[in-house]
């Protein structure tokens, strides 16, 4: 919202109409900061701000600088600017605006500067005659002592003006309670002193690895030093069979756990006759093993198994007793070498669990009652589940850390936002909205349907955090433009795009997982017959979706800001205002100047803010812009750039789709996400060779930090036990059922907990999870199950569970961050009130498909 304002205001020009009240606003702005205090390197500071603080009027003293010491407008270099007579009309709407602020800040400092009409006119520093200062611009304004808001007492508010005053929290008018605060504080500090000791106290897990080669006439033992007491877990990495294809081999490496004593002292390997065997310590361990002629050829695949220890002639005190891990293959004809590591304290699994269910419920309480910002809560919890393991004396190395980022995932996200961040510059989200309320003649649920339609159908072929950072800024304005309120809007779409992420193998990682299996692939899984399965129950969730959004927003009004536009516009100028000053360090001086400014402007608008809301603005008739005047308010801005913007993101989809095929998977997503992005900087660089700070300075950190935190968690609470501990509860309940209904038991079980769980963690794990439980029941012939509705269930099941919550799914964090970046607040609960019942609703409908069609039809 601009400080536009005349200098004076004299007779003539009250006569002269609209035409002069224009022009002579062209003339002169309020600036925050005197030109004689712009600096070169402030200059730099405000060219890395975003387009919308970098051309507020307010700061019309960087841009007469820059264009005395540059010559052009730093804005026409990158993104272009329009004529003077297309300004919007939102602005001039803000003109008037500005005069309320003038008289409610009695502690500002304005600048009025004259600005050149022509653009062929040299730009100049003004005099000091053009230069004046109002230390209370109230006071020189004769209308401030006429308005009908300085008769307001405050006894006498309207009835919707203390509504407003409560709602105002979020933009730092309303602190918390002192009590909260000082709770919030207690609880912090107690899990940052937990973790801080904890890992002070504990060294990294380092543990012993040993390569074996075991003869193929002979067995292979090994002393496991130190003495383990209670367990011992051994891990093997060899030319293993993955776990789909142990039914095909009848080679395998025995392993057994054998407690002895020596007579001497023996060395770290242990040949027939130093040893004395006194028993066996469990069973024996058997592993498939590739053949002969296989074994320069097959994968390194690892294998774990925990013996446990009980036996009565253990006595720790006798140097002469110890436990050997003896191995041999029952019909090889060539040695067979493996990698062991093994840990004689591995963690109790059983207590890993409820540690991990413990960190679960933290981080959604941090996160739903929103005690922290959801990026902060992540980074507590991450370092918390790192100390639990080191606790449980399990620490994991730095590497091992690193490892668990989920890369991929971070390096699309980055690549993406910068498409996102260098679209935004061309104007073409404005452009594509204006035109989509054109196809749609203004009407609202046309508008919705047709938002969701689209959103399904580019979701189906592209990942859906691509999807949604494209369309998202679109949804956004097109919302604005029609004065619906764009947070029901955006959750629709983000409901959408995870539905429609179910259609194909490619439209989401979970379903990329299922179709990549080896087992799966093999037996009648394709890219057509997937597709064509999830097309039925797609198009039947998708129609029960939009019913269920039509009976929630049965009444229209509750799709309308039920805050006035005037209030709405100024709490998201403050909230841009205050990130654009957030962003900026005190590393410098010249940062400090802009910082300043920006704060004061922050300070305007918060006086503006309390003033409407204390006086109660009242709404009037909703505006009904004609399309002409949309059109003309919303042009493309830089075409050239919308050109090579368009290339670089064309080449990029078709790499999306050139990975999809099997025999051309050479570039994962995050790759061709990265080489697109560093297309679309080359061939824009000589535009702008500075633009780039500009650019990186709009990458939503917060968000990647989020995902980077997020992986931790999810691979900690692994690590721990918790999802091996689902897959086995869910494996028992279905074997315990009869033979009659478990298929449908089976349906059912793998559906709803793919889904419930994939609604609080992180989809990837639990698909990977499910797998394993899927493939080993259609492998068990005592229970006879197919396997194809097995698979339907679990591709239906993660994808449509991460419309439950609004960390379900990377699209949704992602699409709740390009909110929050246009001023608008998508919270857990008010994301969790709207996306888990229809959740519920989908996932039911999705079931009785599944059981018409499988277990009634058998259309397996």
């Amino acid at each position: 919202m601009g400080l536009l304002k005349r200098l004076k205001k004299t007779p003539t020009e009250t006569q002269t109409g609209q035409t002069t009240k224009k022009k002579s606003r062209r003339k002169s702005f309020f600036s925050l900061i005197s030109p004689s205090d712009v600096t070169e390197g402030s200059l730099q500071v405000w060219a890395g701000l975003p387009p919308k603080i970098r051309q507020d009027p307010s700061l019309a003293s960087f841009q007469l600088e820059h264009n005395r010491l540059h010559g052009e407008s730093h804005d026409e270099q990158f993104c272009g600017t329009s004529e003077e007579g297309d300004r919007p009309a939102n602005e001039e709407i803000a003109l008037e605006e500005h005069e309320d602020a003038e008289e409610s800040s009695d502690h500002s400092e304005f600048i009025t500067i004259k600005v050149p009409n022509s653009a062929n006119q040299e730009p100049h520093k003004p005099d000091d005659h053009e230069i004046s200062t109002h230390p209370n611009p109230s006071h020189n304004t004769p209308e401030s002592h006429h308005t009908p808001e300085s008769h307001h007492s405050s006894h006498n508010l309207p009835l919707n003006a203390h509504y407003y005053l409560h709602h105002d929290d979020h933009m730092g008018l309303k602190e918390d309670p002192l009590y909260q605060k000082y709770l919030k504080s207690g609880f912090l500090i107690i899990c940052w002193f937990t973790f801080a000791v904890i890992l002070m106290m504990k060294k990294e897990k380092v543990l012993t690895t040993k390569t074996l080669a075991v003869p193929f006439n002979d067995f292979k033992g090994y002393e496991i030093r130190p003495m383990p007491e209670n367990h011992v877990l051994i891990s093997l990495d060899g030319a293993f069979l993955p776990k789909e294809y142990t039914n095909e081999t009848v080679e395998f490496l025995s392993v057994a756990l054998q407690l002895v004593t020596f007579a001497t002292d023996s060395n770290d390997t242990i040949s027939v006759g130093e040893a004395q065997l006194l028993e066996n310590i469990g069973d024996v361990w058997n592993i498939p093993i590739v053949s002969v002629d296989e074994l320069d050829k097959a994968p390194i695949i690892t294998k774990k198994h925990q013996f446990s220890i009980v036996s009565e002639h253990i006595a720790y005190d006798n140097p002469d007793l110890g436990v050997r891990l003896k191995m041999w293959t029952n019909k090889m004809s060539e040695d067979f070498a493996v990698k062991l590591t093994y840990d004689v304290e591995p963690m109790n699994v059983e207590v890993g669990v409820i540690y991990a269910a413990l960190i679960m419920v933290l981080l959604y309480v941090l996160i739903i009652w929103e005690i922290v910002h959801r990026t902060f809560a992540t980074v507590i919890m991450s370092t918390l589940a790192v100390a639990i393991l080191a606790g449980l004396d399990d620490r994991p190395r730095f590497v091992e850390i690193i490892q668990w980022l989920d890369i991929e995932t971070m390096m699309l996200l980055f690549s993406m936002m910068i498409f996102v961040a260098v679209l935004t510059e061309t104007g073409v989200f404005d452009f594509i909205a204006v035109y989509t309320f054109k196809g749609t003649g203004g009407r609202i649920w046309p508008l919705i349907h047709g938002l969701c339609a689209i959103t399904v159908l580019v979701s189906s072929f592209l990942d859906n955090v691509t999807t949604l950072l494209l369309l998202a800024p679109i949804s956004i304005k097109l919302c604005e433009v029609v004065e619906l309120h764009p947070v029901p809007i955006l959750m629709a779409i983000i409901v959408h795009a995870n539905i429609g992420g179910t259609l194909t193998p490619i439209g989401d990682p979970p379903n990329i997982l299922i179709t990549s299996n080896h087992y799966i692939a093999k037996h009648g899984v394709t890219f057509l017959s997937f597709t064509l399965h999830m097309a039925v129950g797609v198009i039947i969730v998708g129609i029960q979706t939009m019913i269920q959004l039509r009976f929630k927003y049965r009444n229209v009004s509750d799709l309308r800001l039920k805050i006035p536009t005037q209030i709405q516009d100024l709490r998201r100028e403050i909230a841009v205002w205050k990130r654009a000053a957030a962003s900026l360090s005190s590393y410098s001086k010249d940062a400090d100047l802009v910082r300043e400014t920006l704060q004061k402007k922050v300070k305007i608008l918060q006086h503006q803010l309390k003033k409407k809301s204390m006086t109660g603005v009242v709404e009037t008739a909703l505006y009904k812009s004609t399309l002409e005047e949309l059109q003309k308010a919303y042009p493309i801005k830089n075409k050239a750039l919308l050109i090579k913007t368009g290339i670089a993101l064309l080449f990029t989809i078709a790499l999306f789709f050139v990975q999809s095929i099997p025999n051309l998977q050479r570039l994962t997503l995050a790759w061709s996400a990265l080489l697109g992005m560093m297309l679309l900087l080359v061939i824009t660089s000589k535009d702008d060779p500075e633009a780039f700070e500009s650019i990186v300075s709009r990458i939503d950190w917060a968000v990647l930090l989020f995902f980077g935190a997020m992986s931790c968690i999810i691979e900690a609470v692994t690590r721990l036990g918790f999802i091996h501990w689902i897959g086995k509860q869910t494996e028992a309940v279905i074997m315990s059922c009869s033979e009659e209904s478990r298929l449908a038991v089976a349906i059912i079980i793998i559906l709803w907990v793919s889904a419930i769980t994939s609604a609080f963690v992180d989809s990837i794990p639990v698909t990977t999870m499910m797998i394993r439980v899927v493939v080993s029941l259609a492998e068990n012939p005592a229970l006879g199950l197919p396997l194809q509705p097995l698979v339907w269930a679990l591709a239906f099941g993660p994808c449509l569970g991460a419309n439950g919550t609004l960390v379900g799914a990377s699209g949704n964090v992602c699409a709740a961050g390009i909110a929050e970046h246009h001023g608008y607040k998508i919270s857990f609960i008010d994301y969790f009130k709207f996306g888990f019942p229809l959740m519920l609703g989908s996932v039911i409908v999705t079931t009785c498909y599944l059981m018409v069609s499988h277990v009634l039809f058998t259309w397996h």
